[in-house]
């Protein structure tokens, strides 16, 4: 049997960290990184795409929106683990 309390707990952590990601990607990000994220995870009801999807609409390699992609991805963790380290 599962617990309704953990699940709402569950529930409630991941809406905070989901929050906290989204003002990382708007604030802490660069443009060029925050446009990447946007099109490849489909945040704010975007359709998510493929790399070669998205260096297609910004006209630059595939391997280039790898790196930004990468990149993008640690600054955000970085900025979560700080969050909950505090």
């Amino acid at each position: 049997m599962i617990s309704s309390e953990d699940t709402i707990a569950d529930d409630l952590d991941t809406k905070i960290k989901s929050d906290h990601a989204r003002k990382i990607i708007e604030t802490k990000l660069t443009e060029r990184e925050r446009e990447i994220i946007k099109m490849r995870y489909g945040i704010n009801n975007l359709k998510p795409k493929t790399q070669k999807e998205v260096s297609a609409v910004l006209g630059i390699s595939r391997s280039y929106v790898s790196r930004i992609e990468k990149q993008a991805l640690a600054k955000i963790q970085s900025f979560l683990k700080a969050r909950t380290l505090m």
